[in-house]
């Protein structure tokens, strides 16, 4: 590979980075969407009722996939039925913000 390779690949490696950055989530547009969600999950994402789940720390891609999957209502059981109703007007950039935000947040509330 010569000199003219390395250079243009470098740029599609820097092209990539740049709108990977430009497409991360924003965890305090997540905050400010998370308003409702603290009715069950808590305001600092530990759930006051035990058989909620905390969402403080949790893995953001595990967050990103669950909120979609009761979206698209792939998920049932428990209080899903209202999970659905919560996400079902959702856009996918709110959820990757709200998945930022809860993952941002210390295990356990701390």
């Amino acid at each position: 590979m010569n000199f003219k390779h390395y250079a243009v690949a470098t740029i599609f490696a820097l092209g990539a980075s740049i709108s990977t950055i430009a497409s991360a989530a924003d965890a305090e547009a997540g905050k400010a969407k998370a308003a409702v969600c603290a009715a069950c999950h808590g305001q600092n994402g530990v759930a006051q009722i035990p058989t909620y789940p905390n969402l403080a720390g949790q893995n953001e891609q595990y967050l990103k996939l669950a909120i979609t999957a009761y979206k698209n209502k792939q998920r049932s059981g428990g209080q899903a039925a209202i999970m659905q109703g919560q996400a079902a007007a959702l856009s996918e950039t709110d959820i990757a913000n709200l998945a930022a935000y809860y993952a941002s947040l210390p295990a356990g509330g701390k």
